[in-house]
């Protein structure tokens, strides 16, 4: 069933001093889940399909961070102000900036909605308080959705990525071709593939994400919580996984 309240998550961009404004209705059953998945598998098309279908709300860090960064210094809470200091240094965010950002918006995990957590937690650190914070809330995760594809695949679907020079409109050369080869369809601007998007660079980000993620899975195949979806088909067949696994 297709959700049909939008919530303009503004407790989850702004902070505790902020009020959504229009708050899902109560559910009979309010799903709490987690999203993992390596960059190219499509996680971010199956995190708006649960919110449009499950009425979840999708909470984003890197949502936060680029709401931050476009904030006045004076309405940021200490938190936010210090992830902006290191986005503008080029840095990344700590890990303890990070989580208190999270936890500074422990009203979003009590959403009569439920929420869909993207990009978070990275780290053991990161999952470890995450698991405290909501025992103390008396909530608890339903599940952590693992999306996964094999290597090569990944490699297929960003290398084949193309984006337009002038106004960032994106291609791929066998998903979603121009109409003219190596020209936009949008404002005839001429079709790049970013230097992040060749295979040998997509190689690299698939190693680093192995490496950073492999203990999360191990944490929460321990804990019960991991639900692996295999991310190969089209959305709508990746989701029909999902809430069967559900």
């Amino acid at each position: 069933m297709t959700n049909t309240v939008k919530n303009d998550r503004a407790a989850w961009f702004c902070g505790p001093s902020a009020t959504c404004s229009n708050l899902p209705p109560q559910r009979a059953r309010i799903w709490r889940l987690v999203l993992l998945g390596a960059p190219g598998v499509g996680k971010g098309t199956q995190a708006e399909l649960l919110v449009e279908r499950l009425g979840v709300c999708q909470l984003a860090t890197g949502d936060v961070f680029r709401a931050a960064a476009k904030s006045t210094n004076a309405s940021l809470t200490p938190a936010m102000a210090a992830a902006v200091g290191h986005m503008r240094k080029g840095e990344l965010v700590p890990d303890t900036t990070v989580w208190e950002i999270v936890r500074e918006r422990s009203s979003c995990l009590r959403c009569r909605g439920g929420f869909v957590l993207d990009g978070f937690p990275r780290t053991i650190m990161q999952a470890n308080a995450l698991q405290e914070l909501m025992k103390s809330e008396g909530l608890e995760l339903d599940g952590v959705l693992n999306y996964e594809l094999p290597t090569a695949e990944i490699v297929a679907r960003i290398s084949g990525r193309r984006v337009c020079e002038k106004c960032k409109a994106v291609f791929h050369v066998t998903g979603r071709p121009p109409k003219v080869a190596g020209v936009c369809d949008q404002c005839g601007g001429k079709l790049i593939q970013r230097e992040d998007d060749r295979p040998e660079s997509v190689k690299v980000r698939l190693e680093t994400y192995d490496r950073a993620t492999s203990p999360l899975i191990d944490f929460y195949r321990n804990l019960g919580k991991l639900i692996p979806i295999s991310a190969e088909g089209t959305p709508d067949e990746v989701f029909a996984r999902t809430t069967a696994a559900l």
